[in-house]
């Protein structure tokens, strides 16, 4: 097993406050694992054996519903943590994590995670800050999936991966993985032929360009003010 160079990880958000010393020890008893495009690291029900940090790619999490839909409940990128469900009190992973692009992560044994938090805790602290921010945003999705047309939640969900994932190119920012019309159904509680409709009639007015599962936003701003319209002031009542 390769061993993983301390420096290249520091700056990650689980590891803020670590010197090289203790960095590296935590590093030992790491793995790095590496996940086509398309496989599953780990699936939701399934035994929580290990907990991740992605270092390459990008990861989908996602659920399904008791009448077989899928859920899309985020999307994780390079630096993050995912899969930690001993820190909440979990023994199976509550979502499926799916690499949606040819992926690598360092993965710990879960039977680490209580000796390791003991000697470090600074690492229990990190991760709890994670999961903070990510119930912060799933409850703004549930806000929006109550209060909001469905164009405004297609616009906010954009927004939130440009922002999460954008890489800026000639024409705007493009969301830096593949994402499929379907995905963004799934995000937003949605069919993929509103989404579909959505999109194209976005595309004719230059705000977005997408095509082979990518997405251009060519007009964040206009996107941004979308998103945020009131619909009292001249939009359409909410619907599905």
């Amino acid at each position: 097993m390769a061993t993983v160079d301390p420096s290249l990880v520091a700056h990650l958000p689980l590891f803020a406050g670590f010197g090289a010393e203790d960095l590296a020890e935590i590093l030992r008893e790491a793995r790095s694992l590496r996940f086509p495009k398309g496989s599953a690291v780990f699936e939701e029900g399934e035994e929580a054996h290990s907990f991740f940090v992605l270092l390459h790619g990008h990861v989908r999490a996602s659920k399904t519903t008791q009448a077989g839909e899928q859920v899309v409940v985020r999307y994780v990128a390079p630096g993050e943590t995912f899969g930690v469900a001993m820190a909440i009190g979990l023994t199976r992973y509550p979502a499926t994590a799916t690499a949606v692009d040819d992926s690598v992560a360092l993965a710990w044994p879960s039977g680490t995670w209580p000796r390791l938090v003991a000697k470090f805790p600074a690492l229990a602290t990190n991760t709890l800050q994670t999961i903070g921010s990510r119930l912060q945003e799933t409850h703004t999705r549930v806000v929006e999936m109550s209060t909001q047309q469905v164009e405004q939640r297609v616009a906010h969900a954009l927004l939130r991966l440009a922002k999460q994932s954008g890489r800026k190119v000639e024409h705007g920012v493009e969301i830096d993985f593949p994402i499929s019309r379907q995905d963004i159904a799934q995000m937003t509680g949605t069919t993929l032929h509103t989404v579909s409709r959505i999109l194209s009639g976005w595309e004719s007015r230059g705000l977005i360009e997408s095509g082979r599962q990518r997405i251009v936003l060519r007009e964040p701003h206009k996107l941004f003010v979308l998103a945020e319209e009131d619909p009292g002031e001249g939009g359409s009542p909410v619907r599905p």
